[in-house]
């Protein structure tokens, strides 16, 4: 028999520095992140919401916590080139300079520029526009509906799964780091990272990061300079632990990423070359966001511990000639619709509660309460388009840039308040061979709408739901864990976007339900998990007009979501190392109006998606690692309205390598990477995510050296 109690707190030793911040006295805490898995690129577990930090094996939902390790090793910029290793997620931004990451957790869109990710576990804090993760220790995904451990989110978009980022704190032992870096077309740049601790029980703590790059990016003639500067600072006492995060990211981009809307009649087959803008050189975008954000936690007993959380964000952006390009016909004419737009949005979220244990002779209790609240403000001035330079996809040929002017003022779009509170008991026993969770979440949502244009108000609703959750937990043996589970996920609804007919209407609030079951085994350096899911939520359909204007978006029946997610992460020997999975969806409509539309495919759902990622220590070189991820992507429909309109499947390779050695003058370790993407230069339709198809990237070289001091 395994003993996973030997195996799950131990990263494999590596040629690199590897330094972790020990655990709290208080099990109950969430400030310090759990340890990594063998092989260091995914961890033990994760903060699961109000639960607070649990071990993948006592969890009866499915989560993945990638660690700095995986993120640092692949040159990751962004929070989708990390999720890029979960067959489970589909990331639809083409490249590191689109206005906001939109992505698909098991078949339904979340949404970063809605504010439906979460920062330490406080709801809508972080960074909606250029999310760069060169301040970030953990990107922690919680697949499913979340809304009694999560509560909803202040905006929209996160039915399919929740996205946690953990930020990094100063470890034990002092850290100086600094990362040059390059990545194709020519885009230098430089990364510091620094670390300390203070006082005679090294109880203060202070790390900084800061980042800057500019230069041309993959995709000609697109170029971006992106800057970010963050600090923590925390405190841990014997009783009392704080935690305060300020982070500013921002980019500003010419060009601009491919992503179209299909012709009426069809769409091209073929891709247009990928390392090619389909917007004008002179077109442009700029992006920032302020976050700020304090935590603490109190142990008031030995079992007993309180918590709060209070943070604000600011984000803006600003566009001028960067619009998505509309196909003409099914031949790769389009044209280039501009739009000038400015944006902003407030975000404020606060959350506290308690947990406490509560043991007897045969059950433990973890009791769990938390209450929530969070403001979304949304500004955004009169909406302008223009229609110029009709031309082919695969021969883009632009003129001068037409005359600026004024972004006009910033009128107020919508204004949202929700609220909650939420209670859980975990119940185990048998030394927690037998874990049964039960909760369930009170919550209230106030939405007020106004035109963009015109600044008056246009509708509001107010609303109120109860979202149960249970989960069992048995282990017949202590490797090997059996879950069922049932959870629910409350949404704000759809506000009706501009490209729509009906733009400006308000939906009711979706509530969707899941129910999963599954296996996972530690086989001691190698874990697996298989998970059954169903998740059905109501659904958007596009309708299409008789005129050939605007499509009018319309809710119709039930979007049904099942799946089977095989994954495997860890150290298959010493030195050879596995990430990645395999996901197989059916993502249909049912119960639509006279079943017009049942059992048609829903959009940007992939039937099959795999993603096989691995490392191997080379035994001929010291310090040297290979590594490579193969990703394989079933055709996916484009819009409800058109289930034969569907890009094709594709498929990818990426290559990469890094070399650790000795430093010459103070004896710490050099790293070098270089890393490879899209080895073959394929173009392809990358995703469908509601009216839009999305390009991958290009081949592009990522290079880069770490030096510690």
């Amino acid at each position: 028999m395994f003993d996973p109690g030997n195996t799950r707190a131990q990263a494999t030793e590596l040629p690199e520095i590897t330094v972790n911040a020990p655990a709290h006295n208080n099990p109950n805490s969430t400030m310090t992140p759990m340890p990594p898995y063998a092989g260091g690129q995914v961890a033990t577990g994760g903060q699961i919401g109000m639960l607070g930090n649990r071990d993948v094996m006592d969890t009866p939902f499915s989560q993945t916590s990638y660690t700095n390790k995986t993120i640092q090793n692949q040159q990751a910029r962004t929070v989708q080139e990390v999720m890029d290793n979960d067959p489970s997620v589909m990331a639809t931004a083409s490249g590191t300079t689109h206005l906001w990451e939109n992505d698909s957790i098991r078949g339904f869109r979340t949404w970063s520029y809605s504010a439906g990710r979460s920062l330490n576990g406080l709801p809508g804090l972080a960074p909606q526009f250029s999310p760069s993760i060169d301040f970030i220790e953990r990107v922690e995904i919680f697949k499913g509906p979340s809304a009694l451990v999560n509560a909803m989110a202040v905006a929209s978009g996160n039915i399919g799964g929740t996205i946690n980022l953990v930020t990094k704190q100063a470890y034990d032992e002092p850290l100086t780091q600094l990362t040059t870096r390059y990545m194709s077309r020519s885009q230098p740049g430089a990364h510091v990272d620094v670390g300390r601790r203070f006082g005679v029980d090294k109880e203060f703590g202070l790390r900084f990061n800061g980042s800057f790059d500019k230069g041309d990016t993959p995709i000609s003639p697109e170029h971006a300079q992106n800057g970010t500067a963050a600090l923590n600072l925390d405190y841990r006492g014997e009783r009392f632990r704080l935690s305060a995060d300020i982070a500013h990211v921002s980019r500003d981009a010419g060009a601009g990423p491919n992503y179209l809307r299909p012709a009426a009649d069809g769409f091209p087959v073929k891709a247009p070359n990928s390392a090619r803008s389909l917007l004008p050189y002179w077109a442009e975008s700029s992006v920032k966001s302020t976050v700020g954000m304090i935590r603490g936690e109190l142990d008031i007993t030995d079992d007993i511990m309180a918590y709060g959380a209070i943070g604000a964000q600011r984000s803006e952006f600003k566009s001028r000639g960067i619009g998505p390009a509309a196909l003409l016909d099914s031949t790769g004419n389009y044209r280039v619709e501009t739009w000038r737009e400015h944006g902003m949005t407030d975000v404020l979220s606060m959350q506290g509660g308690l947990r406490a244990k509560v043991t007897t002779d045969l059950v433990k209790h973890d009791l769990n309460l938390n209450v929530s609240r969070g403001r979304y403000e949304r500004f955004q001035n009169p909406f302008t388009e223009a229609e110029l330079f009709p031309g082919s996809i695969y021969n883009p040929v632009f003129g001068a840039e037409p005359a600026r002017s004024d972004f006009g003022p910033l009128n107020r779009r919508s204004d949202t308040t929700t609220s909650s509170i939420g209670i859980a008991d975990i119940i185990s026993m048998f030394d927690d061979r037998f874990q049964f969770i039960a909760g369930v979440r009170y919550q209230t949502i106030d939405s007020t709408n106004y035109s963009r244009n015109t600044n008056l108000f246009t509708s509001e609703y107010n609303s109120n739901a109860w979202t149960p959750a249970f989960g069992l937990v048995v282990k017949p043996w202590q490797n090997v864990s059996l879950y069922a589970s049932y959870i629910e996920g409350l949404e704000i609804g759809t506000t009706v976007p501009v490209t729509y007919a009906n733009a400006g209407e308000v939906f009711p609030p979706y509530v969707s339900r899941q129910y999963e079951t599954g296996v996972k085994v530690d086989w001691g350096t190698v874990t697996t998990t298989l998970a059954v899911f169903q998740i059905a939520q109501p659904s958007t359909v596009d309708i299409a007009s008789t005129s050939g204007g605007l499509p009018t978006l319309a809710l119709d029946g039930e979007q049904r979501n099942r799946g089977i997610e095989l994954n495997a992460y860890g150290e298959l020997m010493p030195g050879v190392r596995l990430l990645g999975g395999v996901t197989f969806l059916d993502a249909r409509q049912t119960q639509t109006a006279n079943g017009i539309n049942d059992g048609e495919r829903a959009h940007g759902a992939p039937r099959v998606r795999t993603v096989i990622g691995g490392e191997w220590d080379t035994p001929f070189i010291d310090g040297l690692t290979l590594a490579g991820r193969f990703t394989y992507t079933s055709s996916q429909v484009i819009n409800n309205s058109k289930p034969d309109l569907a890009i094709p499947s594709w498929t990818t390779v990426d290559l990469g390598a890094r070399y650790t050695f000795a430093s010459p003058w103070n004896d710490t370790p050099i790293t070098i990477r270089f890393n490879v993407d899209n080895v073959f230069n394929k173009s392809y339709w990358k995703t469908a995510e509601g009216n839009y198809m999305y390009a991958g990237v290009p081949r592009t070289y990522r290079l880069s050296t770490t030096f510690n001091f």
